[in-house]
């Protein structure tokens, strides 16, 4: 079966955008993290821009619902997002 390209949506987490880019929230990886994550502005629906990562590649500073907010790799790898 080849894969329709016009419906096709690509689905990443937060751990895997580049700096600027920008995604909306879609779900979690990790149930337990995930209320906690919601709890900081990590909701549903919400746009999520990278704005620097650390020069060893971890933590990660994300902005959400109106500010910054610093992530380890392994939490961000759990917020899934939807580039549509």
């Amino acid at each position: 079966m080849i894969p329709n390209k016009d419906i096709e949506t690509h689905v990443t987490t937060v751990a895997a955008l580049k700096p600027g880019q920008r995604a909306k929230i879609t779900g979690f990886i990790d149930h337990e993290l995930a209320l906690k994550l919601m709890e900081m502005g990590c909701l549903p629906g919400a746009e999520v821009t990278l704005k620097h990562v650390a020069p060893l590649g971890d933590p990660l500073c994300i902005r959400v619902s109106g500010y910054d907010l610093s992530l380890r790799k392994a939490e961000a790898a759990t917020i899934t997002l939807s580039q549509d």
